[in-house]
């Protein structure tokens, strides 16, 4: 079908940009820094949206659910890329949050942006996933338009799954089925209908707090500590020994033993200092506080020796 989208926003012409292919490389760097503070701005206007989502998001994790980001091109890309972070960030299953892209694994490195005018391949995609009504889903489509996404959202809400739409245009241009709706309007592209400009670094952010915001939520952060992280390669070993000797006063080699007897958690080496109790025991307390390390302390009656 033969649809003019120019009265999308994000495929709008800026008029700022007019004669970018004139400019001196200066002149076009100055000008793409001064266009890349709207989506902080877009961001900010978006707060309210942004903590519902993360407090629904996390109900359903909590819960056993899982997240689901779900996109094509550089939406759905960037969605696969916040899935991909989270295992070793928070020690996260790889199952609680996943990324599905409109074409599968090989439009991760191929352009295949003709898939995504499949409304029924986003519904497809979910079943073989077994999405189900305990699920969250997060629609990305920076115009609003894509029937990929469109079709994810249309089944979630039939399952009554948790179904958040994100997009960069606003309501009035391109309405969503969602019940949380997430806009980020940076406004016309620089380069015109680019959204992997300005959109896409919004949408990066968004998804940046909602998925940091949940594993919040869930108890896989103290302070501002990543006390789940996964110790998989030499610097997270070390930013892990870092954690260790700021919460809990611990030298590299008394915190290297302890994650050696916790099995690499983080957790587990600062009860086992803090308590004075073995691996065993610091695994059991840990898990009847559901893994919340904070809980696990104060239930217990255990505090930290660093910054609380």
């Amino acid at each position: 079908m033969n649809v003019d989208r120019g009265y999308l926003l994000t495929e709008q012409i800026n008029r700022a940009s007019e004669n970018l292919d004139q400019l001196s490389s200066l002149q076009l760097a100055q000008l793409f820094a001064n266009e890349d503070k709207l989506p902080q701005q877009a961001v900010e206007a978006a707060v309210p949206e942004l903590a519902a989502a993360i407090e629904a998001i996390g109900a359903r994790l909590a819960n056993g659910g899982r997240l689901f980001y779900l996109g094509a091109g550089t939406s759905g890309r960037l969605g696969v890329l916040d899935a991909a972070e989270c295992p070793p960030t928070f020690c996260s299953d790889p199952e609680m949050v996943q990324g599905l892209l409109a074409g599968g694994a090989p439009a991760l490195l191929r352009s295949s942006e003709g898939l995504e005018d499949l409304f029924d391949a986003g519904r497809a995609d979910l079943q073989k996933s077994d999405f189900s009504a305990d699920d969250a889903l997060v629609g990305i489509a920076a115009g609003g338009t894509t029937p990929y996404v469109h079709g994810g959202l249309s089944y979630a809400m039939e399952l009554d799954a948790l179904a958040v739409a994100l997009a960069c245009v606003p309501t009035s241009q391109v309405e969503m089925p969602c019940h949380i709706d997430i806009r980020l309007l940076t406004g016309p592209e620089l380069l015109t209908g680019s959204t992997r400009l300005k959109a896409g670094t919004a949408t990066k952010m968004a998804l940046n707090i909602i998925s940091t915001g949940v594993m919040v939520r869930l108890g896989k952060v103290y302070g501002n500590s990543m006390v789940d992280v996964a110790v998989t390669n030499t610097k997270l070993e070390d930013r892990a020994l870092r954690i260790l000797s700021s919460l809990a006063g611990l030298n590299r080699e008394q915190g290297l033993l302890l994650l050696k007897q916790g099995g690499g958690s983080v957790k587990v080496a600062l009860l086992m200092s803090v308590a004075q109790l073995p691996a065993t025991s610091a695994i059991a307390l840990l898990e009847k506080a559901q893994g919340n390390l904070r809980l696990a302390l104060e239930v217990n009656g255990f505090q930290l020796h660093g910054p609380q």
